[in-house]
């Protein structure tokens, strides 16, 4: 049997029991298992990997593990090119897209409601989901095996259960800050909101909504019709809460 001295870091240890957060512990094997096959064993989906340094190099997936070894293992870091040491998945994120599984709609709105592009459907399926991440979306799901899934290439493990809180994770986590553009997507459809002209509006919208309102949105998409209306307040709200340092 061999063993090899782990240490994980920041955000990985939240896949770890409370017992080996923080500190290096050993981690007993038999044979050469890859250090993929480790760090998965261990409860780690391997999309949330960035960095692995054995012994003081840099080592992709498919290292094998050698008796006495020194591992450390970091997170991703979406907004830090790292790619002069070693960048463990194929190609870095430049353009930030989501996919959301099918539980979480209520983090796939917020997220529109910020100006990301996101797609979710109450039945997406776990195939689906790969695929979209394989074409190049950031898979959200709270689902760990589904990280695992040799497939997924883009993903990340949405640590909260409260949509508002869900919504500040994603947006912390990839430092999105100087990207949103709120009121730019369609909370339904996913589709980008244009400028209506009012004249255009006035016949597609309510009574009401005509004798006040000067501005209106159409989404490119659905057709929808927006404008700031009696939901405006809070949806501001929201996204004062998410952008919150």
């Amino acid at each position: 049997m061999g063993k090899a001295e782990f240490r994980f870091y920041a955000e990985l240890n939240d896949f770890l029991p409370p017992e080996l957060r923080g500190r290096s512990f050993i981690y007993e094997f038999f044979g050469q298992p890859t250090v993929k096959d480790a760090i998965e064993a261990l409860g780690i989906p391997h999309v949330e990997v960035e960095l692995i340094i054995a012994n003081g190099e840099s080592v992709d997936f498919s290292y094998h593990l050698r008796h006495g070894d020194r591992i450390a293992v970091y997170p991703v870091f979406e907004s830090l090119d790292v790619q002069e040491i070693l960048r463990i998945r194929r190609a870095p994120l430049r353009r930030i897209s989501f996919a959301c599984d099918a539980h979480l709609g209520k983090l796939a709105r917020l997220l529109r409601l910020l100006g990301f592009d996101t797609v979710h459907s109450p039945t997406i399926s776990d195939p689906e989901l790969v695929a979209l991440s394989q074409a190049g979306r950031i898979l959200l799901t709270r689902d760990r095996q589904l990280l695992k899934h040799g497939g997924v290439t883009h993903g990340y493990w949405v640590r909260s259960t409260k949509p508002l809180e869900q919504a500040r994770e994603v947006v912390r986590r990839f430092d999105l800050r100087d990207r949103i553009a709120p009121f730019t997507r369609c909370l339904v459809c996913n589709g980008l909101l244009r400028p209506l002209p009012k004249e255009e509006a006035l016949p597609r919208v309510p009574p009401k909504v005509r004798e006040w309102c000067e501005e209106f949105l159409i989404c490119a998409s659905c057709g929808r019709i927006f404008w700031p209306g009696t939901h405006y307040p809070k949806l501001s709200a929201w996204i004062e809460l998410i952008t919150r340092p």
